[in-house]
């Protein structure tokens, strides 16, 4: 849990700009963008679903999974409605 949170945080405060509506690349400053824009999305359980998926790219990361990790954001990419 606490890496979650600590995952949130640090992409929280990368992020720059709102997500664009393009196809949008396996970056930390995309998925921060993603995490940020979540913050606007009620509490459902598609927003539980995409948070989920993004809690496991940040634990596919930590261990250096960089492939399993893109698989997870794009996962959460598509469950917020963006396009990726």
């Amino acid at each position: 849990m606490k890496l979650l949170i600590t995952g949130v945080t640090v992409a929280a405060a990368l992020a720059i700009s709102p997500a664009s509506a393009k196809t949008m690349a396996c970056t930390s400053e995309n998925m921060a963008k993603l995490v940020t824009s979540s913050n606007a999305m009620p509490d459902t359980p598609g927003k539980a679903a995409m948070m989920k998926e993004m809690g496991a790219a940040n634990a596919a990361m930590a261990k250096g999974d960089m492939r399993g990790a893109c698989k997870s954001y794009m996962r959460a990419q598509q469950i917020s409605g963006q396009k990726g």
